[in-house]
């Protein structure tokens, strides 16, 4: 891909907001795209013959702020009962659009797409049924199978026509079809062009009710597949609207800041018209966070945020990751994983057993700190030093202005951070490595110059513009230009904010960058939530974007009436023994639609196969087959053991 893509090739604009401008798409009485707001959905976990469930469970959506209610559709007789669900709701007075969700069987969504507002098919499931085959097409074969997915998806097509009922196609990473792996791999380019295969087909039929959607577990995945749509159909004179989601984005904190991270990354440039966070949870609770998400994006919000130096050539390629080249300075920049450096709060300043709560537990009778993987490396604390010695591995940042009149001793053992003039007129620095406070407005000529001469210095790069992320970038990218290989620490400071709030911003903030490959370490702080979630928080995000790994990893698919056993509860259940396997991804999967297809990135699978039985994979493979789910569990650390994953808990 050419490294000099200009902005426009994906979103509007690098530096100045702007929503990418869509086609609008009638789905009931709630239009998306164009002008129209970013619309939040969520979908129903209730077994779809329980008409009653499902009506109560939607109406809990609705409540709590969906504008759009999905609902699965396996066979036929979901999908007529469809009709039940939807003349219960509007008998309620909700007219809320309704979405049916399809996967395997073209028969339910030719019923369904006569009774709700929208069906979304997978592309990957859809026409095919996949066994993991790697096949040589040649182009008369390849072309053959195009012919036969036609023939397939052509009646659902005039059926949409003919009842004004919108569609999308909603390629999942983990389920592309075997024609498109042989040809594509799994690519972001193979989940565009599984899409593609079927938008063509709709546009033959002079059909555009479309919405498109590239969701996958990984988060850099599925930011470059959403990516490479827009650059493909701006190609191609399309402008469908894009749902955007992460699949299969597990629960609680870790759920949240792995959506945040990769639906935020895209919202940032402007990209999305509709969202769905997918937690393992109540589907209502969803709602609030995607509202959290989407609300930074108003007018009011955005639109008006500090200009931006614009950018003529941008080296970065948005398709393809990797990391910014800079110096190792002590232990940051060059191959070592983002550090974490956090503000000492009162607690910490004032008695070393406040340290545990970052990670840090110190054993009075053996007089040896154990250090847990979720701990900083570095400690801010201003003008105040400790009464207690750190662990070596903690290290000690001052101001300049404290620093310089320190003993030598101390001088050794701690790090100073500067003001742009300190730096510029500094005699004294420390000889090992230098933290430099700067800003976009704070980087002058004469100081680029003295940066790039300095191979001791890490810039601390911050922002107070509303549009943060993209300002921070900006400085990036003009480092990379001029080839200043410093290392730079991403430092976002939120205040007057609540606690989830601070999560979903900061992940997006700086989980937006270190998915470009920008970024060195991570300095989060807030004045609404503790140091130990400051902590948690900050590595969370750095989990997410798969630049430094220091806790298990769940891929969890967030239920739906396909689900054959309790997700909540059996997720709990695995997380609760083998939450120590640091680096190891287990995905556990409701049925085998979510099954070895979305757990594409997992080592392990957990998948309901049947009312009662589990299925167990190592990787993509069948390992053992409908196990009674009262034993699955210790069967899945039975298949880590033998695998040579486990360890055991200290």
């Amino acid at each position: 891909m050419n490294t000099e893509i200009i902005s426009g090739k994906y979103c509007n604009s690098l530096t100045s907001y702007s929503r990418y401008n869509t086609r609008v798409v009638k789905i009931g009485n709630v239009p998306l795209g164009g002008n129209n707001p970013i619309r939040i959905q969520s979908m129903t976990t209730t077994d779809t013959m329980d008409t009653q469930g499902t009506v109560e469970q939607s109406i809990r959506i609705i409540e709590a702020g969906g504008e759009y209610v999905r609902i699965t559709a396996p066979s036929i007789n979901e999908a007529k009962n469809l009709e039940n669900i939807k003349n219960e709701l509007r008998k309620r007075g909700y007219d809320t659009p309704l979405i049916a969700d399809i996967h395997f069987t073209p028969n339910a969504a030719e019923v369904a797409a006569r009774i709700v507002e929208k069906v979304r098919v997978n592309p990957g499931n859809y026409a095919d049924k996949k066994k993991f085959n790697v096949i040589e097409y040649k182009e008369d074969a390849y072309q053959s199978e195009l012919d036969r997915i036609r023939q397939k998806f052509s009646p659902l097509v005039k059926i949409c026509k003919e009842y004004g009922t919108a569609m999308r196609i909603g390629t999942n990473h983990g389920s592309l079809s075997d024609r498109i792996m042989s040809r594509f791999g799994d690519t972001p380019l193979g989940m565009v062009e599984s899409a593609f295969e079927f938008v063509r087909i709709c546009e033959d039929l002079n059909y555009h009710e479309i919405v498109l959607s590239m969701k996958a577990s990984n988060t850099k995945v599925m930011v470059e597949a959403y990516r490479l749509l827009i650059y493909k159909m701006e190609e191609e004179g399309m402008n469908y609207p894009v749902h955007l989601g992460v699949t299969e984005a597990g629960d609680g904190e870790d759920g949240r800041i792995k959506s945040a991270v990769g639906i935020g990354t895209l919202l940032e440039d402007g990209i999305g018209d509709t969202v769905r966070v997918s937690l393992t949870e109540e589907p209502e609770y969803e709602i609030p966070v995607a509202i959290n998400l989407v609300k930074r994006y108003s007018k009011s919000e955005r639109s008006s945020h500090k200009p931006i130096p614009e950018i003529t050539v941008n080296p970065l390629d948005p398709f393809d990751f990797k990391r910014r080249d800079t110096y190792e300075t002590d232990r940051i920049g060059g191959h070592n994983v983002p550090v974490v450096i956090l503000t000492a709060d009162e607690k910490i300043k004032s008695d070393h057993t406040s340290l545990k709560r970052i990670g840090y537990n110190y054993s009075e009778s053996l007089d040896k700190w154990n250090i847990g993987d979720a701990a900083p490396d570095y400690i801010y604390l201003g003008k105040d030093d400790l009464h207690y010695k750190l662990p070596g591995t903690l290290k000690k940042i001052f101001d300049y202005s404290y620093w310089v009149k320190q003993n030598d001793d101390l001088k050794k053992e701690s790090f100073p951070l500067f003001k742009p003039e300190e730096y510029l007129n500094a005699d004294l620095k420390n000889s090992r490595m230098n933290f430099l406070n700067v800003s976009i407005e704070d980087l002058p000529e004469e100081l680029y110059d003295k940066i790039s001469k300095d191979e001791k210095c890490v810039m601390i790069l911050t922002s107070d513009n509303e549009h943060a992320m993209p300002e921070l970038r900006r400085v990036f990218i003009e480092l990379i230009n001029r080839n200043i290989k410093s290392p730079v620490v991403i430092c976002r400071e939120y205040l007057n904010t609540d606690e989830e709030n601070f999560m979903i911003h900061s992940a997006t903030d700086a989980g937006a960058l270190l998915i470009d490959g920008l970024g060195d370490g991570i300095w989060l702080d807030t004045n609404s939530s503790d140091l130990k979630n400051i902590n948690s928080i900050s590595f969370g995000i750095l989990q997410a974007t798969r630049t430094r790994i220091s806790r298990t990893e769940y891929i969890s698919c967030p239920s739906c009436g396909r689900t054959l056993f309790d997700l909540q509860e059996t997720t709990a259940m695995i997380r609760k023994r083998t939450d120590h396997l640091k680096g190891v991804k287990i995905a556990i999967m409701g049925c085998i639609v979510n099954g070895p297809g979305e757990m594409a990135d997992a080592d392990y699978g957990y998948v309901g196969s049947g009312p009662g039985k589990i299925t167990l994979y190592k990787g993509r493979d069948v390992v053992k087959k409908s196990i009674n789910t009262e034993i699955a569990v210790d069967e899945l650390i039975g298949l880590i053991k033998d695998n040579g994953d486990w360890i055991e808990q200290s």
